[in-house]
C-alpha cells in the first residue's frame, strides 16, 4: 500500500445534495432515505472550508446537481466498472454517504473501484449507530452488511477504512415524531420506559467539522512525538458525538425554545422493547415506518448500546470539535417539523402508531 504523501489533498464524496448549496445553509427538507445525501454536503463544505482538500463528487451520469465553486464532478456508471476506477484515480480518499434506498451492492462497487484506484483511505457508509456492536448492529439490521464493507476494504488489500460513527442526527431525528418519540406539533411525548436512558447524537455540522479535522490530520507521525495523525485510526472507529442526552433532556430544550412547560404537553410511557417488537411487526407488514421505531427504540435499551461513551472514547478533543448548543439544534428540528412533507410523514406515523 504505497502512500507517498503523509497529507490528505484529493477527497472524493458520494452523496452529496448540493442543488442549493451555500455555507451554513438553512436545513432542507428531506425524506428518510434522502437524510445522507445532505449529511454529505455538511461534509463537503466543511472540507473546503479548510482550505487544504480538492473535492471531488461522484454522482451518476446525467445527474443535473448543481455543484459549488471549487468542487469537481465526475460522472459515472455503477453498472460500469471502469468509470468508477477512472472517477477516483488520484483520490487520497473515499467518503460514502448512501441512503437506505441506493441498491445494495453500490458500496461493494466502490470499495472494488477505489482499490483498483489505489484510493488509500476508504470512509465507509458507517456514520449512525451501531458501530463495532455486534448484537446492536444486528438488531437494527444494519450491522451485517457494515461489517461485509469493512472486511471487503481490508481484504482487497489496496486500501485502509476509517469508519466514522456519529450515532443519530440530532435534528433531523428529532422533527420526526416517530424517531425520538416526541410530537413536536401535537406536544406528545413517547416516553421509551422511563426518558432517562441516554444516548449520543450529533448534528449534520459537527459530522461535517469532524470528517474535515480528521482528513486534516497527517497521514503518519513521522515524529514520533505521540501527535495524532490518521494511522491511528487505520481500520478502525472513530467515535464522535454532539450532545449525551435522554428524552427529558430533549423535552427541558423544547420548553425553552416553545416557551412551553410540561403542563403543556401528554405523555405516555412505553416498554422500549414492546416498542421495538412493534416496530419489526410493523415493517415486516410493509409500514417503511416501522422501521424507523425499531432502529430509535433498540438504542434507548437500558443496555448502555445507545451511549458511546460507554465503552468507547470520543474523539471530539482530539479533532478539535466544539461543544454545541443543544436549543440552537432544538430550534432547527421545530423548524424542520413545520415543513409539508415532514408534517405528512408525521401524521402518517400517528395513524399507524
Amino acid at each position: 500500500m504505497a502512500e507517498q504523501k503523509n497529507k490528505i489533498e484529493n477527497v472524493a464524496i458520494v452523496g452529496v445534495s448540493l442543488s442549493s448549496f451555500t455555507l451554513n445553509p438553512p436545513l432542507h427538507l428531506l425524506t428518510p432515505h434522502q437524510a445522507s445525501g445532505n449529511c454529505g454536503q455538511y461534509v463537503t463544505e466543511a472540507l473546503l472550508q479548510t482550505g487544504k482538500h480538492n473535492v471531488t463528487a461522484i454522482t451518476r451520469t446525467g445527474s443535473t446537481s448543481q455543484m459549488p465553486q471549487g468542487v469537481q464532478v465526475k460522472h459515472v456508471d455503477y453498472d460500469d466498472h471502469s468509470t468508477l476506477v477512472d472517477a477516483l484515480r488520484g483520490q487520497d480518499a473515499l467518503v460514502i454517504f448512501m441512503g437506505v434506498t441506493a441498491p445494495h451492492d453500490n458500496e461493494a462497487k466502490l470499495v472494488k473501484a477505489a482499490a483498483d484506484a489505489a484510493v488509500p483511505w476508504v470512509l465507509p457508509n458507517e456514520w449512525g449507530v451501531g458501530g463495532d456492536d455486534e448484537q446492536l448492529g444486528k438488531d437494527i439490521l444494519f450491522g451485517p452488511a457494515k461489517n461485509a464493507t469493512r472486511d471487503l476494504v481490508v481484504s482487497l488489500g489496496k486500501s485502509s477504512y476509517v469508519a466514522v460513527s456519529t450515532s443519530f442526527w440530532y435534528e433531523w431525528s428529532l422533527s420526526y415524531n416517530y424517531g425520538f418519540g416526541i410530537d413536536l406539533e401535537t406536544r406528545h411525548a413517547e416516553l421509551f420506559d422511563d426518558g432517562e436512558t441516554k444516548i449520543t447524537t450529533s448534528t449534520w455540522p459537527q459530522v461535517g467539522r469532524a470528517v474535515a479535522s480528521l482528513l486534516s490530520l497527517p497521514v503518519h507521525d513521522t515524529s514520533n512525538s505521540g501527535k495524532p495523525s490518521l494511522d491511528k485510526y487505520r481500520n478502525d472507529f472513530v467515535y464522535v458525538s454532539s450532545f449525551r442526552i435522554n428524552q427529558k433532556d430533549m423535552l427541558e430544550s423544547i420548553y425553552r425554545v416553545t416557551g412551553t412547560s410540561e403542563k403543556d404537553w401528554t405523555f405516555r410511557s412505553e416498554d422500549v422493547k414492546q416498542r421495538y417488537a412493534n416496530g419489526m411487526a410493523q415493517m415486516k407488514a410493509g409500514n417503511r415506518l416501522g422501521f424507523g421505531r425499531l432502529l430509535y427504540s433498540r438504542v434507548f435499551y437500558p443496555d448502555g448500546s445507545g451511549d458511546m461513551t460507554v465503552g468507547h472514547e470520543l474523539q471530539n478533543d482530539v479533532l478539535g470539535l466544539p461543544e454545541e448548543d443543544l436549543d440552537e439544534y432544538t430550534k432547527l428540528a421545530l423548524e424542520r417539523s413545520k415543513e409539508p412533507e415532514t408534517a405528512a410523514l408525521n401524521a402518517k406515523a400517528r395513524e399507524s402508531s
